[in-house]
């Protein structure tokens, strides 16, 4: 443990803009207070990892996320000892600064990292909300504020990417989904300062898009992408090829697919 530590430079000091949907804010303020361990399910790019941060911002709390990954080892979570140039020290992850300072920890996509890894986070979400570090011979006793939080994408489920029920049942879980048409023009205008008209037509594209899930795409266009293309069209690129950049040359390399989408983009764009 690095006495020098500061775990404010994990506050976020500007709000990051979020527009709620329904009343998740009311119920994650209520998961918060209890501390329970929250899940977020939804397809990418909706919102998730905003609304956590947004929600951080609120409560006043640090905010500690790891983008999980398939390469990513317990270590890597929870800690490790280093070399130096006296001998070795040991240096926390991010679960374990979480843990041990009282801030929110976020791991992104979980699903991404492997499932001996995940187990590591078994302890934390129970009634004892301590951390084993197996290695150093310590067990830390979560800090009264801490949180953790995962996202999951339902829409990638496999029999390899997939979490265990034993893991998916120590938490408490909110789903998320694209907001309404309106509610999406809006963000995409504020969060890319374009003029509504054009985002409307931004997500018209994405409609179509998402209709394609599961016909020939994995997943649809999301919010966050629609911002991209409304950002390039506001400085200056065409919107047909900001839409083709944006929108669907990222997520589909099918001719079908990409020649149905570049239609769509033609067809709502057109003088």
């Amino acid at each position: 443990m690095n006495p020098s530590f500061d775990i404010k430079q994990y506050l976020i000091k500007n709000e990051p803009y979020y527009q709620a949907q329904t009343n998740e804010v009311v119920l994650y303020e209520a998961a918060y207070a209890a501390r329970l361990p929250l899940m977020l399910k939804g397809p990418t790019g909706c919102g998730k990892s905003r609304f956590v941060e947004h929600m951080a911002w609120k409560l006043g709390k640090p905010l500690i996320t790891v983008a999980c990954n398939e390469d990513m080892t317990a270590s890597d979570l929870v800690g490790r000892y280093l070399l130096d140039a006296n001998g070795t020290r040991w240096l926390d992850g991010p679960l374990t600064l979480a843990a041990r300072h009282g801030a929110i920890c976020y791991l992104d996509e979980v699903v991404e990292a492997r499932q001996d890894t995940t187990v590591v986070i078994h302890p934390l979400t129970d009634h004892r909300r301590t951390l084993p570090l197996d290695k150093k011979g310590e067990l830390v006793a979560a800090h009264p504020d801490f949180q953790l939080v995962i996202s999951y994408n339902p829409g990638y489920q496999s029999l390899m990417k997939d979490l265990k029920q034993s893991t998916k049942q120590r938490f408490a879980a909110m789903e998320f989904d694209y907001p309404t048409a309106d509610l999406e023009t809006a963000i995409v205008s504020k969060e890319a300062g374009t003029d509504a008209e054009t985002a409307a037509r931004l997500v018209k594209i994405a409609e179509v898009a998402r209709n394609l899930k599961g016909h020939g795409l994995d997943e649809g266009i999301s919010t966050r992408l629609l911002v991209y293309a409304a950002t390039l069209i506001k400085r200056g690129i065409a919107a047909p090829d900001a839409c083709r950049m944006a929108l669907v040359r990222p997520i589909t390399d099918d001719a079908d697919i990409r020649d149905t989408l570049d239609h769509a983009i033609d067809a709502v764009f057109v003088e």
